[in-house]
C-alpha cells in the first residue's frame, strides 16, 4: 500500500535503521526511540491487525520478536523489556499495520501504562472464558 508507511519501509522507498531482515518480517529502529534500542518488528505483507494475520505469519513475526529481544538484551542489557502489540486506534495503534515494539527497559524510565483492574467474581470469569472458547 503507497501510503503506509511500514510498506514503504519494507519496499525500501523510506529510509529506516534496519535490524533483522527475514522472509516474512523486517525490524528497524524506532525513530521515536523511548530508550536506546527500541525496535519495531514488521510483517512486511500489509495486515492492519494481528487478527488479520495467518497463524503462519502470527508465527513469523513473534519468532522475529523473540530475536530481536535477545539481541536487544545482549546490546543494552536493560532491566527489562516490554514487547507491546497494539490493534486499532482504541488500542493505541497508531500505524495500520501490525507490528510489535521491543522496548528495553530501565528503573525510572518514565514509561508508563495504566492497567485499572476490574476483578469480577470468578462466575463472571467462567461465562466471559465461555463465550471466547472457539
Amino acid at each position: 500500500m503507497s501510503d503506509c508507511v511500514f510498506c514503504r519501509i519494507v519496499a525500501g522507498t523510506l529510509p529506516a535503521a534496519k535490524v533483522f531482515e527475514d522472509e516474512a518480517t523486517l525490524a528497524f529502529m524506532d525513530a521515536g526511540q523511548v530508550n536506546p534500542g527500541h525496535v519495531l518488528v514488521a510483517l512486511k505483507a500489509h495486515r492492519e491487525t494481528l487478527t488479520d494475520m495467518s497463524e503462519e505469519e502470527a508465527a513469523a513475526l513473534f519468532r522475529s520478536v523473540h530475536r530481536v529481544g535477545r539481541a536487544v538484551e545482549a546490546a543494552f542489557v536493560p532491566a527489562g523489556l516490554t514487547v507491546l502489540q497494539a490493534n486499532r486506534p482504541a488500542g493505541w495503534q497508531t500505524v495500520p499495520h501490525v507490528h510489535l515494539h521491543v522496548l528495553p527497559r530501565h528503573e525510572g524510565d518514565g514509561v508508563g501504562l495504566e492497567w485499572p483492574a476490574k476483578r469480577p467474581p470468578f462466575e463472571t470469569l467462567q461465562e466471559l472464558a465461555a463465550r471466547i472458547r472457539p
